[in-house]
């Protein structure tokens, strides 16, 4: 243990604990000065310490950060800080300019919580295209000079502190330390160093590791809880990773007269960018007690794998009998790909359209509008068998849905079975009993997000009785998989949906549940000769996905041929169960009449920076670049689909041009204008 007598590390961790000291110090001045929440009043004591312990660890994180720069500077092997004056200049230099700048991102963070009443954010950049306004504002309305000195005197405080830490440390004598040692001492450090990093003091899954994120600190679904666990050096960063162009108001603008007589709003008005409109109880309400509703999310299932939509190996077995008793979809779409842009659609009702990252991932916008939350007196619960921060998905489903419980690694008996968290089957065996345990006296809304089919496609051990299936390749590959792996993977999300049913019938709930089945997007395929070749082709079959919605004791077997989007899923179950709501996103109820004539589902067909985009019927595909150059019409049922049409159908290439720029980029603005207000 002699390496526990180094210089550098008593350096490098007294340094880190007085950073440390100095961040939980100011976060004890914003929670006493400036945050609304208080303990024992507004807020239980127990979801503030919560609350605080993210915060303490977003904290300990930026400590660490700030060192590890002079800390490295120290360690260098024969020219380094502790022997080089230029190098100790230089360390000094950081240590400065790095203080300097967090102290006043705090000052300034306490300044805008106590105008905006949110944590500093990029956003704030906005306000220095006005600079000669923004100076005179805060001139005007804050104590500038008081202010920067008390800013000067605390970084002062903090400087001397650090740099006596320095000369009692880097400057003594050192005590010989053997090579093994050393090495040992280093090894172990790094550990140290990549667990406070990580943020995670439970539950970590070292195959999937996912660090603390912003989205942690509102794990209670509050904003101005969650705002006091965030840590605002940190959040500045976060939120500047997020694009700033944020949508095109002038696109939006021009195509709200075809958006809005698309959506069907009631009261048009093109000066506010009004997408708002009221849905009274509608016809088809399902008569009797309340019905139970689950979302299950069919983790990479495309209808290539599906026996129902033509796969000619049948891996599917379960969800064909299913789609015969069933409301089946033949012609769904996911807007974008992905798992995270799946959820966000499914709950959000808007097509994350966004260009760089995830939604998810930003967090201005993850406090959506959802018509869950006009299920009232329901129970509500999100399930998943690894880790809901992924992507951030768990920022919301907490933030956008009021009272939902989310059930995820580190809560289930099962033990993980790959990175993904536990299997599906035990994912599903546990939330049937979840589902069993709730009372009784009121219905449930439940959403399943399953992961087995995807990388590694692990067969657990415990299986209820699975069997592997052994084909040749090229039989598999014919059928759309990619391997033999992949197509047993498929075959046992199929299995386990089988046995989830069996579970709800014997729970007692199977009856009365509307059960809502639909993949998030396709994985990657072989040969798909069986399908028309439009879907490999024009790169429809990533977005083409099965939906069916299952009530066989609510609902008769129906097949729908119309293309019909995700963003619909919420108000047709809502249409269902009787409920009259209000709305600002893009979907809706499938058994309504589109105005349009037919139904149009707006696709992004490929992502990135200069993304290419669509709109799909039941018969065609416009596309277009994001810009709305190079438009073209496809004819989805031609053995030649790359054809341009437009001149054979203009009536319906001139229908769709509008729609297919109009949705993508009020779906843009639409990220935006359904945000909660706080």
């Amino acid at each position: 243990m002699a390496w526990l007598q180094s210089r550098r590390l008593h350096y490098f961790v007294g340094g880190v604990a007085t950073l440390f000291g100095l961040l939980v110090a100011l976060r004890a001045v914003f929670l006493f000065g400036f945050s609304s929440v208080s303990g024992g009043t507004s807020h239980p004591w127990s979801l503030v310490l919560e609350t605080l312990g993210v915060g303490v660890r977003f904290d300990l994180r930026l400590a660490v950060l700030l060192m590890l720069p002079a800390m490295l500077l120290a360690w260098l092997p024969g020219w380094n800080s502790v022997r080089s004056g230029v190098l100790r200049g230089l360390s000094r230099l950081w240590l400065v300019l790095a203080v300097a700048v967090v102290l006043l991102m705090y000052f300034i963070d306490f300044g805008h919580y106590a105008y905006l009443g949110v944590r500093l954010n990029a956003s704030a950049l906005k306000f220095l295209g006005d600079m000669q306004i923004s100076q005179q504002m805060l001139w005007e309305s804050y104590p500038v000079v008081w202010i920067s000195l008390g800013w000067l005197a605390l970084l002062g405080l903090s400087i001397v502190g650090l740099f006596r830490l320095e000369r009692r440390t880097l400057d003594r004598r050192p005590r010989p330390i053997p090579l093994w040692s050393r090495a040992w001492g280093s090894a172990a450090m790094v550990v140290v160093v990549f667990f406070v990093l990580l943020g995670r003091t439970s539950n970590v899954n070292l195959e999937n590791p996912v660090p603390l994120r912003w989205n942690d600190a509102f794990f209670a679904g509050d904003s101005q809880l969650g705002a006091l666990g965030l840590n605002p050096v940190l959040f500045f960063y976060d939120t500047l990773k997020v694009p700033q162009e944020r949508y095109d108001e002038a696109q939006v603008r021009q195509y709200y007269p075809q958006v809005s007589a698309y959506l069907g709003v009631t009261n048009p008005d093109a000066a506010q960018l009004d997408f708002s409109r009221s849905v009274p109880v509608q016809p088809q309400r399902l008569a009797g007690e309340a019905p139970n509703v689950v979302f299950i999310m069919l983790e990479s299932l495309g209808t290539t794998a599906v026996g129902a939509y033509g796969n000619p190996l049948n891996p599917t077995p379960n969800l064909d009998r299913m789609a015969r008793d069933s409301w089946f979809f033949r012609h769904f779409y996911v807007p974008v790909t992905g798992t995270a842009k799946t959820v966000w659609a499914s709950i959000s009702g808007v097509p994350d359209v966004s260009r760089s990252e995830t939604a998810t991932r930003n967090p201005l916008i993850t406090n959506q509008r959802t018509l869950i939350n006009d299920l009232q007196g329901y129970q509500k619960i999100y399930t998943i068998g690894g880790n809901s921060g992924w992507a951030n998905m768990n920022a919301l489903v907490r933030q956008s849905i009021d009272g939902i419980k989310i059930y995820e690694e580190g809560y289930w008996k099962a033990k993980n079975v790959d990175v993904w968290g536990i299997s599906d089957l035990d994912l599903f065996k546990e939330t049937d009993q979840l589902l069993r345990e709730l009372p009784q006296d009121q219905p449930f809304f439940a959403y399943i997000q399953t992961a087995a089919n995807h990388r590694p496609f692990t067969i657990p051990a415990e299986n209820d009785g699975f069997e592997v299936i052994e084909r040749p390749l090229e039989e598999v590959q014919a059928a759309g998989s990619r391997s033999l792996e992949q197509y047993n993977a498929a075959r046992l999300l199929d299995f386990n949906i089988g046995r989830f049913m069996e579970m709800a019938k014997a729970s007692g709930y199977y009856d009365n549940t509307i059960f809502v089945l639909f993949g998030d997007h396709n994985t990657r395929i072989a040969n798909i000769d069986y399908m028309k070749p439009a879907f490999d082709q024009l790169g429809l079959e990533s977005n083409n996905v099965p939906l069916l919605i299952h009530a066989p004791g609510l609902l008769a077997p129906r097949e729908f041929d119309e293309a019909v989007g995700l963003a619909d899923l919420l108000p047709t179950i809502a249409g269902l169960l009787g409920i009259e709501y209000e709305t600002r996103s893009m979907g809706r109820d499938l058994l309504s009449s589109p105005p349009e004539g037919e139904r149009v589902v707006p696709l992004v067909l490929r992502e990135g920076t200069f993304p290419l985009i669509g709109a799909v019927t039941q018969d065609f595909l416009l596309q277009m670049n994001h810009d709305g150059s190079e438009p073209s019409l496809h004819d989805l049922h031609s053995d030649t689909p790359l054809d341009n049409v437009a001149e054979q159908h203009p009536e319906e290439y001139q229908r769709l041009l509008p729609l297919t720029r109009g949705l993508h980029e009020t779906a843009r603005y639409m990220l935006y204008d359904n945000v909660r207000e706080q």
